[in-house]
């Protein structure tokens, strides 16, 4: 995906991915590639998380980006290990000048007006809206996409099943991350892909 506004639209759904041992990597990538997500985010939040993206990245059809990218360092090293998008649970000036400068498409994560202000300073007009329920909910989404009529999102944290197809509904909503396709412990790669058809049938209309 060229440009991050190409890799939300592809998609209804992005997996949200804390994957805590490589060796679970290419069975999750599979499983969820053949039920139809093809963007996946794997979040830094594990020692096995730039092993994963390594693994992941060789699967076809699968654009593998990383979460949980807290500075310029973090960004270097999911870029090395193979990763084509990044995603931040904030918007900072260092982390957001060396994305830009990387070229790489890039998504950070916004929660108030003064958030989206900045990023726009930067050029940027498409967030992560995070945490999404603990920031207001749908609610707040609408009071602050209201002004930033330009402004796109991908709204991401406590988003369910259940509710996803509320978020979509949404104009300003491109598309949301969840980690409920994937569930803790064992992966189980059929029920990943019966999970990932679920949701790549909440595709806005």
């Amino acid at each position: 995906m060229s440009t991050i506004d190409a890799l939300m639209r592809s998609v209804p759904v992005i997996p949200v991915l804390v994957v805590e041992d490589a060796a679970d990597a290419v069975p999750i990538a599979e499983a969820l590639v053949a039920g139809g997500l093809t963007a996946l985010e794997v979040t830094l939040r594990t020692p096995a998380a730039l092993d994963v993206i390594r693994a992941m990245a060789s699967v076809e059809g699968a654009v593998v980006g990383a979460g949980t990218v807290l500075n310029a360092r973090d960004l270097d090293a999911a870029i090395g290990a193979g990763a084509r998008f990044i995603v931040s649970p904030g918007l900072t000036a260092p982390l957001t000048e060396a994305a830009i400068a990387s070229g790489v498409p890039y998504l950070p994560g916004v929660a108030t007006s003064a958030d989206i202000m900045r990023g726009l300073d930067h050029g940027l007009d498409r967030f992560k809206f995070f945490p999404a329920e603990a920031a207001g909910g749908l609610k707040a989404l609408k009071a602050l996409a209201a002004p930033f009529h330009q402004v796109r999102f991908c709204p991401t944290g406590g988003i369910t099943e259940a509710s996803a197809a509320d978020w979509l509904a949404h104009p300003s909503v491109l598309c949301v991350g969840g980690s409920w396709v994937v569930p803790a412990g064992n992966p189980d790669p059929a029920a990943i892909r019966r999970l990932a058809e679920a949701a790549g049938q909440l595709r806005k209309a």
